[in-house]
């Protein structure tokens, strides 16, 4: 075991498997939900950008590449300020979602360079620029802009040009759980001396004014070059810092004349720093009060060009005469060797090094993206904020029928800027790479969102605070099967305790969709928009009037996949405790009942070979929305592959289905079941061979869904084929769309009219291999369509991951496809081994939109490469090289 691998072990026996301290700290709290105490449930405007620097949270904290402890009750994150900048530069700028031509985008070069499980090693990086930052340029250029045009990025405005920014690379080290070394390097990578006001900053997240009854921490100067931080349920903790230029006290309190037009009591208020920095206002009170909530000191640096200064820091909860003493720096060296130990204990030895910066960085910003989380309905409801008094509109309106939440728990967010809360189904895919790294974790988070204060009453799991009662696709019962694999086959022994606790809890859920969302007990399932957004030619949660109902594809195949997935666990836990063995049989009749209900009503058309949404219009006639989207595909996800050695052991389970199978087929009903006379498989699949011959033709087809990056969100066909309909007089039409949205639906912000999107490909690649297991060389597909190469579905699934990594590899020029416009600055030395892990990617060049942070469930391609790789670990027919030709 790795040193790495001794702490986590150590984790895995508390009951929540975390570290105190971590990156737990948010990349923006404002905008948020959580923050909007309007009445019209307009959290972006309520709660600005331009508010954040001077008024008080009420939810949680945020800053830049910062840590806080698991109950966010301490900051610490980096302020600066490049002498021309009307702000401190204290947390991420970006645009709000009426700002921007395609909602909400973060405008700012950020980087996530490393991180493990404990966070014992955190590399974090950010580009400042030396010139103003131009904020009011990113607005106005971005407003002015239509959905037709690309988003204008920072890199568009030219402040970048000529290397005139500094690079800050923000390191931690833990010389123990609460001992936290902090390196901060400055780099001018301009060629001419430059300022800069560094600001290390430490505060209390402010508790005492949001009716909690707590009492108010406080910062003191501790010793010459020292605070102390005291606060009645985190303790003492020391904050040393070397030598300042500077040392300024004040509050985390809201600015009252700056944001409600009503005279402050004192001077010490949340942006004083700001005004002390900028303009010199306050300065002596700030430096004289020695004490306070929020406490920095102030480094003023001028840096030669291409030069570099380090600023120490130190977070401990004791405190030390000489706190940056013999051996302070090599204590970075011995936690950075020990991540490659950590990592190199499991990555592949032999994976091209551009392939395993891709997965250290994309580890990295998984790791990164942790956040504490709080939000309590119930409260958020009936409160004020102490700026708007509570209110009807607020009361009755977003998320009011979700009181029992009580969310403070440290969580995996999609993106800690965009998406600074948890999504649900977003959750899951997080899970899968955060297995192969820490499973306890991964386990944990899977559990916790099927907790009490989490899943609602009913059984409904919360999609995400703009809406919990949104409906995500069900995909927590496979990602508790993934995780509970990935820790099998790396230790030796799989966890049926934790298998068992969330199979009790995904029954519950089950049973919601069951009761919820198969309207006419029909089998065939609804649920909206069902986490694709824009994918429907309206908007699928509200359908289009009260005498139509929409059957949808990507619902019911949802259904048979979690029947699969609930059947699946149920016989692995029946391998170990025959009790489970008749709930594998209930799933499996299940399944049966939805697969019969897909194929054989009204959502396969025969004569374009594709599965469509069905809109069934009371009175009338149902109209299939011949759309050929990834909701045609979805049914391929369901698939499973039964061993006969385990129906050799649960004959209980094997003489039901048996006995199922006889009477449906002599009742002359669908039958999904296939077997080989030469093979000791079963396949179960809501797609017969035939279908998935015919979807796999159109699915890889260069000219539909198959792109070089992997496979669009819908199909190239209707570039030139637009679809069209006319509902009680309303036209709605949809067009291949392969880069951001051109559509206002869901916010406007993300698109899945024709861009690859890495779960939905994940899932496809892992279900074709599922099938490959059970066809093996018997089944033959033309790859890519029309190009008279023949492969094994094996090689397909290879060919499909190497597509999805290509967007992230560089060529042999240097250039990374996902990078697109932008590669020339990402050529330069110091920046050719950074890596974004995008939202999507446009379904023609492969380039990056989106969430620029995803990780998140862009992950996911980390477990792909390594796919890949384990296949160098066997003979495959055509093998598959990552090294360079030469």
């Amino acid at each position: 075991m790795t040193a790495e691998h001794q702490r986590l072990s150590v984790n895995a026996k508390k009951p929540i498997p975390l570290e105190q301290w971590g990156p737990y700290l948010s990349e923006r709290q404002w905008g948020t939900v959580r923050e909007d105490y309007g009445p019209h449930g307009d959290a972006w405007n309520y709660f600005p950008h331009h508010h954040a620097p001077s008024r008080a949270y009420r939810w949680g904290e945020d800053g830049l590449g910062g840590i806080t402890d698991y109950f966010q009750n301490l900051c610490f994150a980096v302020a600066l300020w490049n002498g021309k900048d009307p702000i401190l530069k204290e947390r991420l700028f970006g645009l709000g979602n009426s700002e921007g031509n395609h909602g909400e985008d973060v405008k700012e070069l950020y980087y996530y360079l490393d991180n493990v499980p404990t966070h014992y090693y955190m590399e974090y990086l950010y580009k400042y620029p030396q010139q103003a930052f131009p904020y009011k340029q990113l607005v106005e250029t971005n407003r002015h802009r239509s959905k037709l045009q690309p988003e204008f990025e920072i890199l568009d405005t030219g402040v970048f040009d000529n290397n005139e920014y500094f690079d800050v690379k923000i390191t931690y080290a833990k010389q123990s759980a609460q001992d936290i070394f902090i390196k901060i390097d400055v780099t001018n990578r301009y060629h001419l001396p430059a300022p800069i006001t560094l600001l290390p900053t430490l505060w209390f997240y402010n508790r005492w004014k949001n009716g909690n009854d707590e009492k108010k921490g406080n910062i003191a100067p501790a010793t010459k070059h020292s605070v102390r931080a005291e606060q009645e349920r985190l303790g003492k903790y020391y904050f040393h810092f070397q030598k300042p230029d500077d040392e300024l006290y004040t509050d985390n309190e809201t600015n009252k004349q700056k944001i409600m037009g009503i005279p402050n009591e004192t001077p010490f208020v949340k942006d004083a720093f700001h005004s002390a920095i900028i303009t010199g206002e306050h300065i002596e009170e700030l430096r004289e009060r020695k004490s306070g909530t929020k406490f920095s000191p102030v480094y003023h640096l001028n840096i030669k060009g291409g030069a570099t200064k380090t600023i120490y820091c130190r977070l401990s909860n004791k405190s030390y005469e000489n706190a940056f003493g013999v051996g302070f720096e090599k204590v970075f060296e011995q936690r950075k060797k020990q991540a490659d130990d950590f990592y190199g204990s499991f990555l592949h030895p032999e994976t091209h090094p551009d392939l395993l910066n891709i997965q250290r960085q994309a580890f990295a910003g998984l790791l990164w993206s942790k956040q504490y989380y709080h939000y309590d309905v119930e409260r958020w409801l009936k409160t004020s904020d102490g700026i708007t008094p509570a209110n009807e509109g607020k009361k009755n309106g977003r998320n009011k029928d979700w009181k029992h939440l009580k969310n403070q728990d440290i969580i995996l967010m999609p993106d800690k800027w965009e998406y600074p809360w948890y999504a649900a189904w977003d959750l899951a895919f997080h899970c899968i790479p955060m297995a192969m790294i820490d499973p306890t974790f991964a386990k944990h988070q899977l559990i916790l969102i099927m907790r009490e204060w989490y899943m609602k009453p009913d059984g409904q799991l919360p999609a995400y605070e703009w809406n919990f009662g949104d409906v995500n696709p069900p995909v927590h019962a496979w990602a508790a099967l993934q995780v509970y694999k990935i820790e099998k086959e790396a230790t030796g022994k799989g966890d049926l305790t934790f298998l068992k606790r969330i199979f009790q809890k995904l029954i519950i859920n089950f049973t919601w969709w069951i009761n919820r969302k198969d309207e006419n007990g029909n089998n065939m399932f609804q649920g909206g928009f069902l986490g694709l957004d824009n994918i429907g030619v309206f908007d699928r949660s509200y359908g289009v009037g009260a005498n139509m109902h929409l059957e949808q594809a990507d619902g019911t195949s949802w259904m048979g996949k979690y029947a699969l997935n609930m059947m699946d666990i149920a016989l692995e836990i029946s391998m170990y405790d025959p009790a489970f063995e008749d709930t594998a049989t209930k799933f499996f009749e299940h399944f049966v009942l939805i697969a019969e209900a897909i194929n054989e009503q009204l959502l396969w058309n025969a004569e374009d070979k594709f599965f469509y949404d069905s809109l069934s219009i009371k009175g009338g006639a149902n109209i299939p929305l011949k759309i050929h989207s990834i909701v045609g595909l979805i049914p391929i996800l369901a698939v499973s592959v039964i061993g006969k050695s385990t129906l050799t052991k649960l004959t209980d389970f094997k003489k039901r289905i048996s006995w199922f199978e006889q009477y449906r087929k002599k009742n002359n009903r669908f039958w999904p079941n296939e077997e080989r006379s030469d093979s000791d498989k079963i396949l179960l699949s809501l797609v017969p061979k035939d279908k998935l011959i015919a979807l796999l033709k159109r699915m890889l087809n260069e000219e539909e869904f198959l792109s070089e990056g992997g496979v669009r969100a819908l199909s190239k066909y209707h570039e030139q084929h637009p679809y069209s309909v006319n509902i009680d007089g309303k036209h709605y039409d949809i067009a291949y769309d392969p880069g951001d949205s051109t559509s206002n639906l869901f916010g406007g912000n993300s698109n899945w009219r024709g861009p690859v999107w890495l779960p939905i490909n994940y899932l496809i690649i892992r279900s074709i291999r599922k099938y490959a297991s059970f066809y093996e060389d018997t089944l033959l597909i033309e790859c890519p369509t029309n190009s008279g190469n023949m492969m094994t579905l094996e090689q397909v699934a290879d060919e499909l991951t190497l597509r999805v990594i290509s967007l992230f590899q560089k060529d042999e020029s240097g250039n990374r496809r996902s990078n697109a416009e932008y590669n020339p600055f990402y050529r330069h030395k110091e920046n050719e081994d950074l890596v974004l892990f995008y939202e999507y990617f446009n379904g023609d060049t492969g380039k990056g939109l989106g969430a620029s942070h995803q990780t998140g469930w862009t992950a996911v391609v980390a477990d792909l490469i390594n796919q890949m790789n384990r296949k160098k670990e066997k003979p495959v027919k055509t093998p598959i090289v990552f090294e360079d030709e030469d």
